[in-house]
């Protein structure tokens, strides 16, 4: 019996990490994504399909499915969120072919559906608000996470534009002019507090396109530790029935 309660508390942790742990609230650099929070992740819905589905797709997700797990009419998704004919099952790809896009922009777009998955919702989030002015790039801007960005700063009728701080530096004998921060964006039609909460949105909405079957596996999670308590206790007594005639 105590060999059978040790393995037992030595099993729980182990349960508890393939059940998904209590992860609804999935931290950001500034605040907690709460993936229960349908009017942010609709909201973030909006901001995507406003400023990014234009040329990126989340391919991957249905209109339909999201609609029905963010708890939207069907007539609410097809008047405010579907900009081209598609139907109300179809995957939510863009309007641009690849091979235009590659033409114009140099490359196609990526599909957006598992960035948050692949790079992390840190890096999505720190993303969002890393633009800031420089002249020499295509598009008159750069990104401190991923530096020599190829496309514009789409949000920046929200944000606004940072302005970099540069710091003069030695390396390896030769003075560089190094990133070491940024201004506060001006311009925007947004305040500092509520481009954030923008950006979680989005963020938000992205990190449920990577996994929208997240929260279903961890309530799952939580019925298969019941059904294995519950067996463990009917194997005990099951055990005790078969060798209580052995000693």
């Amino acid at each position: 019996m105590k060999k059978l309660l040790i393995a037992l508390v030595a099993l729980l942790p182990t349960l508890a990490i393939a059940a998904g742990g209590n992860n609804e609230f999935v931290k950001s650099p500034e605040q907690a994504i709460n993936l229960h929070d349908n009017e942010s992740l609709e909201r973030g819905l909006n901001l995507f399909q406003q400023y990014c589905s234009g040329c990126h797709s989340t391919q991957y997700q249905r209109y339909g499915r999201v609609a029905e797990d963010l708890g939207i009419s069907v007539d609410d998704m097809r008047e405010k969120y579907m900009f081209t004919d598609a139907k109300i099952g179809e995957l939510m790809e863009n309007a641009i072919p690849p091979e235009d896009a590659a033409k114009w922009f140099g490359a196609a777009a990526p599909d957006l559906t598992l960035v948050a998955r692949v790079r992390g919702q840190d890096w999505v989030y720190s993303y969002l608000k890393g633009f800031y002015k420089d002249e020499s790039r295509p598009f008159g801007v750069n990104n401190t996470v991923f530096p020599l960005v190829g496309m514009p700063h789409v949000l920046e009728d929200l944000q606004g534009i940072s302005t970099p701080i540069y710091k003069t530096v030695e390396e390896n004998g030769v003075e560089v002019q190094k990133l070491v921060g940024l201004e506060p964006a001006t311009g925007g039609k947004l305040n500092a507090e509520e481009y954030d909460q923008a950006v979680r949105d989005i963020t938000g909405f992205l990190v449920y396109s990577a996994d929208p079957v997240k929260l279903e596996r961890e309530a799952l999670g939580w019925w298969v530790l019941g059904f294995l308590f519950i067996f463990f206790i009917i194997a005990y007594l099951l055990k005790k029935e078969y060798w209580k005639d052995v000693h």
